[in-house]
């Protein structure tokens, strides 16, 4: 495995590193002031995102992600993997790229298995960042770490199908210019246990759609964007807006989440790595009990420890990218398990240690400590809980065993 970065890589690092000095750090508070001061929050859109992402396109760093398709920048994961780290060190840098879930994650849905009706309605628009979607998938009355429990209804009736259900931690769905939803249901409960399970585009503005709460996080509402709890009551929408066909809806799931748990690591490897700037940086300038912070032994340890847990979770990303890449994604879901499970935790242990540093201000707003942890906290159990991944890693590694391929550590 050759983890070194192509000319063309180090050339965009270099491009976005310079973007995100330029424009993204030093507009993050005056984002922040802007929605706060207006009288709707849910309804306002922060015109200092629209003014970066026209930046961000002229520069040339607009959908970076999607590889092996023809409407990304050609890039694979392996090279997607550091341009995401440097994306993740600012909440609001994925979105001004067009690189945030759950667009990303919705846009690979549609070039992977959308109509070329459906790629032109929905994908191009995505792509041209002219609107925002989200993913209802999630239920509060089941437990939906395992997707076959999705209880949701997808009926067809004729020309047309009808979908009941409730959903909740339908991210993106506060945000005004929503304006598709890629909702998951049954359309058969009478079939094998997987085949259930269908995905169908719902637009948001069809009758029966009605957003009913928006869910703080920790007590961060994330408005504009939001994490809203959704009701599908008797919407009806063409038998057309069907993704892939009926059945196909663990299959989607499987195929869309894969890329978007790797994407959520390499963000928080961006996430630690500002954290521990942030650390350095002030543990220099403090002084306490006759000395400056950095020159008491249990800060360094701190940074010690930051760099070594930083450093061992980009290289199982690096792997676990280039695994996708060389032999795909199914092949490569033990590691893809695995960074899942270690990089929300390296980043909650790296941003504890910095908050630690600051003192009150590492609880406050007036550092990005607090809000990033709470993210990473969050990706604790979005995508997958960690037990669900650590339970796969298990039955993957035991089943070498068990089918023989082991034998007291030999081939």
């Amino acid at each position: 495995m050759n983890f070194s970065y192509s000319e063309k890589v180090n050339r965009l690092q270099q491009e976005l590193t310079q973007f995100m000095e330029d424009y993204i750090y030093p507009n993050e508070h005056l984002y922040e002031d802007y929605v706060n001061s207006q009288g709707n929050r849910w309804e306002t859109i922060p015109t200092i995102m629209e003014e970066l992402k026209e930046k961000a396109k002229e520069k040339g760093l607009w959908n970076l992600f999607l590889p092996e398709s023809e409407y990304g920048a050609g890039l694979t994961n392996l090279e997607y993997a550091p341009l995401c780290e440097i994306m993740g060190r600012s909440h609001i840098a994925p979105e001004i790229f067009n690189c945030a879930a759950p667009d990303t994650g919705n846009m690979e849905v549609l070039v992977r298995y959308g109509t070329e009706e459906q790629k032109e309605k929905w994908l191009k628009p995505l792509l041209a960042g002219d609107i925002r979607s989200c993913f209802s998938m999630t239920e509060p009355e089941v437990a939906s770490s395992d997707a076959t429990n999705i209880e949701a209804s997808i009926v067809r009736d004729g020309d047309e199908y009808v979908i009941n259900g409730r959903k909740w931690w339908s991210s993106g769905a506060g945000d005004p210019r929503c304006k598709i939803s890629i909702v998951m249901g049954k359309t058969n409960p009478e079939a094998p246990k997987h085949e259930q399970q269908s995905m169908i585009l719902v637009p948001m503005d069809t009758p029966g759609l009605k957003i009913e709460r928006h869910l703080p996080v920790f007590g961060y509402d994330h408005a504009p964007h939001g994490h809203m709890e959704i009701t599908y009551t008797n919407v009806r929408v063409p038998v057309s807006n069907i993704l892939w066909g009926e059945g196909k809806g663990f299959a989607i799931a499987q195929g869309r989440l894969g890329p978007g748990r790797i994407h959520h690591c390499m963000r928080l490897i961006g996430s630690a790595e500002r954290a521990v700037d942030e650390m350095c940086r002030r543990v220099q300038q403090r002084q306490a009990f006759g000395k400056k912070l950095s020159q008491q032994g249990v800060i360094q340890e701190w940074i010690a420890q930051s760099r070594i847990e930083i450093e061992q979770a980009r290289l199982l990303t690096l792997k676990a990218a280039y695994m996708m890449d060389t032999v795909g994604n199914k092949e490569a879901k033990q590691e893809i398990a695995m960074i899942k499970a270690v990089a929300p935790q390296m980043a909650l242990n790296v941003l504890d240690r910095a908050i630690q540093a600051f003192g009150g201000a590492g609880v406050s707003d007036d550092t990005p400590l607090a809000f990033m942890w709470a993210q990473a906290r969050t990706l604790r159990i979005a995508d997958g809980p960690d037990e669900v991944h650590r339970a796969q890693i298990a039955k993957l590694e035991l089943k070498k065993y068990s089918e023989g391929v082991l034998v007291h550590g030999r081939s």
